[in-house]
Order: structure tokens, then C-alpha cells, then sequence
């Protein structure tokens, strides 16, 4: 992609419009907690005053927007802590430029390295350096920096006190998200009657395991009907998918093709009400036409063999959703997952043993070529050399400036580039709302505190529609701030033009010059989930050839870990589709065509697990040596697309052509012929990323092609052809 053409979808994606359910409760309990600090401060103390309330009271109502499965009132304390802190740091060393400047590079740094946790983490790290920046415009004694940090804190107390006197959807993120789980299949179900091959993307249930994992309180306040249903979705995903598959399941075409389409839409329709039934907290009725489709009957039912099996097999687990679908919250009625007591809920790390978590997680990061440590030393150059900047500058308010880096900046190309020009965007149009409003009015502190209210509770509303939007609200909620200290608009909004425009010139400029490119990462990304793929499907095989807990146990981890790897791939690979970078290791062309091949073959793994038998169950011995074989070429091909060479499948050829000849091949055909498609999925993989010998001396198709009409150019004399770029 081209730099004209990158900087266009970034401005597209910098001005869309997400849509998203909005939530004007939520919204409007932050405004509250916003005005709860400004009122009081405003009437008792000074505008300035209550402006330093309102600043620790705005950004943590901002942070219980943030995706986070921990209790919305524990990241309002911990956001206002962090601010806190960040205020009394930076008094204390705000009197001169040799001590703040080393500050605020760690700080940034710190802060940037915050991602390593995750994006809500990097982003509320991200709000304690503005704070830092916005303090040494007060006066610097160690007495008022205690002040002003206790009354920032006090902003996050009021939020979470708000939180706790008025719930609202309590534990409403994760209903949505396993509901969205239930909803993802009985999408996939549904699909699956006109397009039996159809892809299944596992985002939902990744976000649904996510969600599911508690701390010991949370497990003991935690609905009953959000314990079982996510591994009722995992179990009928692959059994869908083995029912309309036409080389393993139900026949193309005829009776049994017709009775496994009405499988699919009862499966359908009870999942949806299931997944109603969890996200609204009420029961949900199933249409009578779908309770007919799932009664199985002995003599009249046209589906035979390994269809039969998963129709049955489906029935059954339909049976468990139907319980959920007819329960809805009560308690006690919603059944328990199988499993040890132990085992019934994912363990969630509490706040104090978080942190050897966080520990270990940004020491992974801390290497040269991580987009973390990259995005953390751009972050502390750029907040640095933007306040440096700001302050020859002969403007009030400099720390607008790298303010305005340090909150779009993020550690890739395209949101750090799409949030600046939002951010632009939506500060022009904000200013110009509240100066118009400033000049129209002319109102005193109390009106302006009140403007800035119910512009940070319009900022709330429209928190997750996009970026721009939320950011005008927010431009108006400073100017308003700003009027109400006093401060004329006249001064102000030039200024906060200016200096935000210098902001976001410099966190573009900063990715220029310190990339973090995720294409010449591709190959590595790929190799990852090739050979999560293959252990995914050996531990398949394996659960075959021996049926027992704990083989179905490495199964279910191998699977974790594949669905992790496919998801890693998927964020690089369209990360890199953004980037305005020639294409290193692997094509356009190649990342795509491989990309459908590992799915196909993680698609046959599905399968396989669909059919995969009951502990104690007949063993398939072939299935171990091909398993045995799929592990170990995988592997071999991982290193291979890292190196850039062809990948060879020699041993998975043997044990499948041992398979076919071996005498008790024939008691698992069905098997047998999900290696095969297995088998058929790497062919197509290695000929997406199989090179010539000349292709792997220049390295790419795409010079390969350069090379080739340079001389057909020289050879009739027409000179050399130009570049592609």
C-alpha cells in the first residue's frame, strides 16, 4: 500500500462512525460523578480547585468505558490512584527542567510499556502522563501537590461510590460477551445450511474465555446461568460442523442433506434463545417448529453413520441449551458444567497478585524489535520533545501539545495516524462549539462548570461511536474547564488548535522515524500458527488413538493455543494490509492464500474433534503414527516459512499412506478421511508459500517480476521498466 493511499483509509477510519450500542445510563451516572466533585469545589474553595477535581473525576469515569472483566468500580479507583500519583510526582519535580524531564521520559516509557498488560491498561497508563503534564502549571509545594493529588483521588472515589450505590447491568460485559458466543454459533449453524464449508471466526469464544476467568470474589457473586453455557458453545461448534459437511457428515444432497439443514436451524434458533435469554436476564421461548426438528426418531430418520452420530450428538447438547434458554436467571437451574469443584471457574489474578503477572509480562516485552518497547520509546521521546517544543513556543497551555501525542499515540501504524487526524478533527469542531457558546453566553464559573458537565457526559455517550465524536465533547469539556478558571477564549482556543496540531504532527512523525512495521513480521506469525495447528491436530489424532481425560485434556490446551496463534496472525496480518510497506518474506498473494489454507486445515482438525470418541472408547492406533508425523512436519515447516523455504510433507504422505494400507484401517474411515483433508489443506499451504530458486534469491514475487521485465525491457531495446512500487 501506498503512503497516498494509507494516509486516505486512515483519515476514512479516523472520521467513521462505529456503530455501537450506546449507553446513556453508564454515561450519565460519569457526568454525575464529574459534577459531584466540580459543585462542591467550585462553591467551597476556587475554580481552580475544582478544576483539579474534575480532572481526576473525568478520567476515571472515561476508564470504566474500557473493555476490562474486572468490576467497573476497581478500575475507577485504580485510574484514580494512578492519577493521583502521577500529580504528586510531578509536583515534586516540576520546579526545574533537569529533574521533570527525566520524569516524564520514564513516566512515558512506564506508561508505554503498559501494553504489554493490555489496551486498557496502556490507555489509562496513558492518561496519568496528561495528568503529570497538566500539573506543572500549579504552583509546586509539597503540601498543595498533596492537595491536589488527594482531591484527583477523591474524583475516582466518587466514581466508584457511584458505582456501588447504582449498578447498572452488573456483570452486563460479560453476559454480552458470552451471549455473543451463543449468537457467533447459531450464526455459524445457520450459515452452515447453505455453505456446508462455511468459516468459523473463534473471536467470540476467545472474548468468552476471557470474560469467564473470575477472582474468588467475583466467582461467589457471579450469576449461576453464566457458569456452563461457554462450554455448551465449544462443544457445539465442531459437532455443527461435522454434521454438514458433506465428506464426513450428512450427504450432499437428498433427504439426509434436507433433515441436516433442519438440524442446523432448530440448532440455530435455540441458541439465539439461549444467548437472549443470557444477555436480558429473562427466559426465553424456543419456536415449537425447532423443539419438532430435534426429536431423533429410531425408524423414521434418514441420516445414518458418522451423521447420525452428530445429530444425536447434537440433540443432546441442544437438550443443556434449551435448560439455559427456559431458565434464565433463576437460580440453581442452570446446569453445572462437569468438571471438579476446583474447576468450575477460570482463575482470575486479584489486584495485589497482579503483580508478578505484570512483571513477567513486560519483561517478555523489553527487547528491541517488541511493538511494545517500540511504542514506549516513542512515547517518551515524543512526550519530552514535545513539551520542549511547546515551551519556546509563545503560547500559553504547552502541555496541550504533548498531550495531544501521548493519547492518540498507540503501538501501530494505523490507529496512532486515524486517532490524530480524529483528534484534530474533533478538537476543531469542539472548540468551535464552546467557543461559540463562551461568546454567545458569556457565562460566569458556575455556568461554564455546568457546560463542562454535560459536555463530558456527551463525551461519555458517544465514548464508543468513534474517536472524533467523543473528542469534540471532550475539546468542549476543556474549554469550558478553562472558562471557568477564568481564562479567556480568546487565549485559549488558538492555542489549543495550535498546540494539538503540533501533537499529532509529532506522534505521526515519531512512527516514521521509530517504526513498529508488523509485515516483515508475517512469516514469523504464520510459522506460529502452523505449528499451533499441527499439535493442535496431533493431539486430535492422539485423543483417537487412546481416548482418555487426560489426552482430551491436551487436546482442549492445544486448542487454546492454536485459537491464540490464529488470532495473533489475524491482528498482524491486517495491521499489515494498513501499512504503507513493500511486502518482505511473503506477498500479498501468499499471506492470503495461506491464510485459507491453515484454516482449511484447522477447519479438518474441527471436524475431527467433532467425532472424536468417548474415553475408554476403541482405540485407532494409526491415528498415533499419523498424529507422530503431522507434529513433526509442521514443526519442520514452521522453521521453513521462517527461513523462507519450501515446506516438505514426506512423513505425513507415509503414515497416511500406511494408514490406508494398514489392516485395521478400515474400522475408522471416517477418520481417515479427515486426515486427508488435512493432508489436502498443507498441499495448498505449501504451494501458497512454496518458492522457486530464483524467487528465494530475490527474496519476494514481487522483485522476481521487476527482474523479469527488466530483461524483457532490455531485450527489445525499449529500456528499463518502471517500477510497480
Amino acid at each position: 500500500m501506498t503512503w497516498l493511499r494509507a494516509f486516505g483509509e486512515v483519515v476514512r477510519s479516523g472520521l467513521t462512525i462505529e456503530e455501537t450500542r450506546l449507553e446513556p445510563l453508564l454515561a450519565l451516572r460519569a457526568a454525575a460523578g464529574v459534577a459531584i466533585v466540580i459543585g462542591p469545589a467550585l462553591w467551597l474553595v476556587s475554580p481552580a480547585y475544582a478544576a483539579s477535581a474534575a480532572l481526576g473525576a473525568y478520567s476515571a469515569g472515561g476508564a470504566t468505558f474500557q473493555r476490562s472483566w474486572r468490576p467497573r468500580k476497581v478500575v475507577a479507583l485504580g485510574a484514580g490512584a494512578g492519577l493521583a500519583l502521577s500529580t504528586f510526582v510531578g509536583y515534586l519535580a516540576a520546579g526545574r527542567l533537569v529533574t521533570f524531564l527525566p520524569l516524564l521520559a520514564v513516566w512515558a516509557f512506564a506508561a508505554g510499556m503498559a501494553w504489554a498488560v493490555g489496551s486498557t491498561a496502556g490507555i489509562v497508563a496513558a492518561t496519568t502522563v496528561g495528568s503529570m503534564l497538566v500539573t506543572i502549571t500549579l504552583p509546586t509545594s509539597v503540601g498543595r501537590a498533596l492537595e491536589h493529588a488527594g482531591v484527583i483521588a477523591l474524583g475516582g472515589v466518587t466514581q466508584a461510590v457511584l458505582i456501588l450505590l447504582f449498578p447498572i447491568r452488573r456483570w452486563g460485559a460479560h453476559r454480552d460477551a458470552l451471549a455473543d458466543a451463543l449468537a457467533a454459533v447459531a450464526d455459524y449453524a445457520r450459515r452452515l445450511r447453505h455453505d456446508p464449508t462455511a468459516p468459523f471466526d473463534p473471536e467470540p469464544l476467545m472474548t468468552a474465555r476471557d470474560a469467564a476467568a473470575v477472582t474468588p470474589s467475583q466467582a461467589r457473586t457471579r450469576p449461576h446461568v453464566l457458569h456452563g453455557p461457554r462450554g455448551l458453545a465449544e462443544r457445539i461448534r465442531p459437532v455443527v460442523a461435522a454434521l454438514a459437511d458433506p465428506d464426513v457428515g450428512a450427504p450432499a444432497e437428498g433427504p439426509g442433506r434436507d433433515r441436516a439443514r433442519e438440524l442446523l436451524d432448530a440448532a440455530a434458533d435455540v441458541l439465539d434463545a439461549a444467548a437472549r435469554s443470557i444477555r436480558r436476564g429473562t427466559p426465553a421461548e424456543v419456536r415449537p417448529e425447532s423443539m419438532d426438528a430435534l426429536r431423533v426418531a429410531e425408524e423414521h430418520e434418514v441420516l445414518e453413520g458418522p451423521a447420525r452420530q452428530a445429530a444425536e450428538q447434537l440433540v443432546e447438547l441442544l437438550g443443556e441449551a434449551l435448560e439455559i434458554a427456559g431458565s434464565g436467571c433463576a437460580p440453581g437451574r442452570t446446569p453445572t458444567p462437569p468438571g471438579p469443584a476446583g474447576a468450575q471457574f477460570l482463575v482470575r489474578p486479584t489486584m495485589l497478585r497482579l503483580v508478578p503477572v505484570v512483571t513477567r509480562a513486560v519483561r517478555r516485552e523489553l527487547r528491541p524489535d517488541s511493538p511494545v518497547f517500540r511504542h514506549a520509546v516513542r512515547l517518551a521521546a515524543v512526550a519530552t520533545l514535545g513539551y520542549l517544543i511547546a515551551a519556546r513556543l509563545p503560547l500559553g497551555h504547552g502541555y496541550w501539545a504533548p498531550i495531544a501525542s501521548v493519547m492518540v499515540m498507540r503501538p501501530d501504524f494505523h490507529r496512532t495516524y486515524a486517532r490524530a487526524v480524529a483528534r484534530l478533527a474533533g478538537t476543531l469542531a469542539g472548540v468551535a462549539l464552546a467557543t461559540g457558546m463562551l461568546r454567545a453566553l458569556g457565562p460566569g464559573a458556575h455556568v461554564s462548570g455546568a457546560l463542562a458537565v454535560v459536555s463530558a457526559g456527551l463525551s461519555y455517550t458517544l465514548n464508543r461511536t468513534g474517536y472524533a465524536y467523543s473528542q469534540c465533547f471532550t475539546a468542549a469539556y476543556v474549554v469550558f474547564l478553562l472558562g471557568m478558571g477564568g481564562q479567556a477564549w480568546e487565549q485559549t482556543v488558538p492555542e489549543r488548535v495550535l498546540l494539538t496540531l503540533l501533537g499529532g504532527a509529532l506522534a505521526m512523525l515519531a512512527y516514521v522515524v521509530f517504526p513498529a512495521w508488523e509485515t516483515p513480521r508475517l512469516p514469523g506469525r504464520l510459522a506460529d500458527w502452523l505449528a499451533a495447528n499441527g499439535r493442535y491436530a496431533a493431539a486430535v489424532l492422539r485423543d483417537y488413538a487412546e481416548p482418555t481425560r487426560e489426552r482430551h485434556a491436551a487436546m482442549r490446551r492445544a486448542l487454546l493455543e492454536s485459537r491464540e496463534a490464529r488470532a495473533t496472525w489475524q491482528e498482524a496480518y491486517d495491521r499489515a494490509r494498513q501499512e504503507p510497506v513493500r511486502p518482505r518474506g511473503l506477498t500479498s498473494r501468499e499471506a492470503q492464500e495461506a491464510q485459507e489454507a491453515l484454516k482449511g486445515f484447522g477447519r479438518a482438525a474441527m471436524l475431527m474433534e467433532g467425532h472424536v470418541p468417548r474415553a475408554e472408547s476403541r482405540s485407532v492406533p494409526e491415528a498415533e503414527r499419523f498424529a507422530e508425523a503431522l507434529e513433526t512436519d509442521t514443526a519442520k515447516a514452521a522453521a521453513a516459512v521462517r527461513e523462507h523455504r519450501n515446506p516438505d510433507w514426506g512423513r505425513v504422505e507415509e503414515a497416511l499412506h500406511a494408514w490406508k494400507e494398514a489392516a485395521g484401517g478400515n474400522g475408522s474411515p471416517v477418520v481417515r478421511r479427515e486426515a486427508e483433508l488435512q493432508k489436502r489443506a498443507l498441499e495448498d499451504l505449501a504451494t501458497a508459500v512454496s518458492r522457486t530458486p530464483l524467487e528465494r534469491d530475490v527474496g519476494s514475487a514481487r522483485e522476481e517480476q521487476r527482474v523479469r521485465a527488466a530483461a524483457a525491457a532490455e531485450g527489445d531495446g525499449s529500456g528499463p521498466a518502471p517500477r510497480d512500487g
